[in-house]
């Protein structure tokens, strides 16, 4: 299938996929949070609601990106590049301010579940760092001069999130254990903060290195 990409690539994206899906963020404090507070059907709304969030950034950086390329592939290949910066500065403050994961287990007021979705969709709808992201890590895993580089671009973003929504069910089945296990162990959060920042310099390293496409 032409909007499938060669294997190597896609284990390479897929290892990468869910070393971003473990590391803590906004979402992840927020669908965790929900289950701990309130029951794992508030998690599911919140994680749902995250996830349809990341549909419209996929779908979004996708299109663009494939505009992008249509347009001029020197673009598409200066975005990559420019992407260096953006990908070291998130392994910097990875490494210096560790990972965004805060929970309070307190009461919440009770809210029907199409209410903790959209609150979700939201949080991750307005998170401009979600966009960039998105937008330098897709063109990493697809060549400038690939004729089916619009449809691998789509394929990924979607892929990525096709791999985030069984995983976070787990999490929000196992919350408690998770967030226990956490707060056991606050170095296990170094090693996945040390696995994200290693994962974006990687990148950084791989483009710098790179023939032109």
């Amino acid at each position: 299938m032409s909007f499938v990409p060669d294997l190597h690539i896609l284990a390479a994206y897929t290892a990468a996929a869910f070393v971003l899906i473990f590391t803590p963020g906004p979402d992840m404090t927020f669908f965790i949070g929900q289950t701990l507070a309130a029951g794992r059907a508030r998690g599911f709304a919140a994680m749902l609601g995250v996830s349809a969030g990341l549909v419209v950034h996929s779908l979004a950086a996708a299109f663009g990106l494939s505009a992008l390329l249509a347009a001029s592939a020197t673009a598409f290949a200066a975005l990559k590049i420019a992407g260096v910066a953006y990908l070291i500065w998130l392994a910097s403050q990875m490494l210096r301010q560790g990972s965004a994961f805060t929970l309070t287990t307190t009461s919440v007021e009770a809210q029907p579940l199409s209410r903790v979705f959209l609150l979700g969709f939201g949080i991750n709808l307005l998170n401009p760092k979600i966009i960039l992201f998105f937008l330098t890590f897709l063109p990493q895993f697809v060549s400038v001069s690939d004729p089916h580089a619009g449809a691998k671009l789509m394929f990924l973003g979607l892929y990525f999130i096709a791999l985030g929504i069984p995983t976070c069910a787990v999490l929000i089945l196992a919350a408690a254990r998770f967030t226990a296990a956490i707060r056991r162990s606050p170095r296990a959060m170094r090693v996945i903060d040390y696995l994200f920042a290693g994962l974006m310099g990687a990148f950084a390293v791989r483009l710098l290195l790179a023939r032109a496409d």
